[in-house]
């Protein structure tokens, strides 16, 4: 044998000593499930913080409310589940005109008259849905 399949022998033996020792003395973490459930909510916050930092960025604050509680100028934005899914109110946020023909925003049209909801076709699809997700947990 020479000096360097030795010297491999040695290292392959090391390793799989330490594999073997690693795997008797691992513990099974009794914690792993809370700190999981716990990553998951700061998850889900941090997402909440971004989507209505983005809301806040792009102006809707400007029309619908600092708490987007509605003003004279746009609706109140809460119970948005039950009319929207996720996906069709990121398409009506990045081309509102096409919905022009959907009966629920007659109203809208002759309350808040002379008012245009702007498309958003220039931010990207992740920060709309980043919003999306937020106004539908409203």
């Amino acid at each position: 044998m020479t000096n360097a399949q030795k010297w491999m022998a040695a290292f392959l033996g090391l390793f799989l000593f330490l594999f073997v020792l690693g795997s008797i003395t691992k513990k099974e973490d009794a914690g792993n499930a809370v700190t999981e459930k716990y990553m998951e909510e700061i998850s889900q916050a941090s997402q909440e913080i971004d989507g209505l930092a983005l809301i806040k960025q792009t102006g809707c604050i400007t029309c619908h409310g600092s708490e987007l509680q509605g003003t004279k100028m746009a609706p109140e934005l809460k119970d948005l589940k039950k009319y929207w899914t996720r996906d069709a109110l990121i398409n009506y946020l990045r081309n509102p005109s096409s919905y022009s023909d959907d009966a629920r925003f007659d109203e809208y049209r002759a309350k808040y008259k002379n008012i245009v909801m702007p498309s958003y076709r220039n931010i990207d699809v992740k920060d709309l849905g980043k919003m999306a997700d937020y106004l539908l947990t409203k």
